[in-house]
């Protein structure tokens, strides 16, 4: 008869690989964090594209959302990670400029393919909060004086952000998961530490619930400060005063 498999859970060594883990979380939260800011301005760039049905750049924005968005992101990595430095490296020798994807760090080849990533995810977002926005209130901006500028500033797009919130929350979870891709790189941040401890004994159990725990945190967290934001949103909205 076939032994069953018995699997314990070393209680001491998942306290020790969430010390180590711990280390790494920074770096997990630079990842996520600067990839949500850069790819919510390219989202907001290209949803504006994408409603202004701009002639040249809308049939680029509608490609690059809907690669993106049906591609994974492991794959998005490994393009910018193989690509990206290729395409770098022939036009340095092309144009003389001296400096070589060997100069780049590995974090800002991660934070490229994540960023691009989001950014395609907040475009569907932000989009969708503009149109979620009433036409009336645009006019009724108008006919107190408003600019276009001032009516898009100062009317539409708070609106259309705070509708936006819930979306943006999600996404920011996604990209913090995303970043658990990192170690295939070789940029070790929590989920790379977690796969390196485990390693070291071959007992990935507990490293990896280690890392789960502070993924489940971070994300309880972004929950409820996104509960905050749009509570205070529905103050605001609904003209009272926050």
């Amino acid at each position: 008869m076939q032994e069953a498999i018995s699997i314990t859970f070393d209680l001491s060594f998942f306290w020790e690989a969430l010390n180590k883990i711990i280390g790494a979380l920074p770096l997990t939260l630079y990842i996520t964090c600067t990839a949500v800011g850069i790819g919510f301005i390219i989202g907001l760039t290209v949803a504006m594209i994408r409603l202004k049905k701009t002639v040249v750049l809308y049939p680029l924005a509608e490609f690059y959302v809907s690669f993106t968005r049906g591609t994974p992101v492991v794959l998005h990595l490994y393009i910018v990670y193989l690509g990206l430095p290729t395409i770098w490296d022939a036009m340095a020798n092309h144009y003389h400029w001296g400096i070589y994807s060997k100069d780049v760090s590995l974090y800002v080849l991660v934070v490229a393919a994540l960023s691009l990533t989001a950014g395609a995810y907040m475009s569907e977002i932000i989009r969708s909060g503009f149109l979620a926005v009433p036409d009336g209130q645009l006019e009724a901006a108008y006919s107190v004086g408003m600019t276009t500028f001032q009516a898009v500033y100062r009317v539409i797009f708070p609106q259309a952000l705070g509708a936006s919130l819930p979306g943006i929350c999600s996404l920011v979870i996604g990209i913090l998961h995303g970043s658990s891709l990192a170690y295939l790189v070789s940029l070790f941040e929590v989920n790379g530490v977690a796969m390196m401890v485990g390693s070291q004994r071959w007992s990935f159990l507990e490293p990896l619930s280690a890392a789960a725990l502070i993924y489940w945190g971070i994300a309880l967290l972004i929950e409820r400060l996104a509960a905050v934001l749009e509570k205070h949103w529905k103050t605001y909205s609904g003209g009272g005063v926050v």
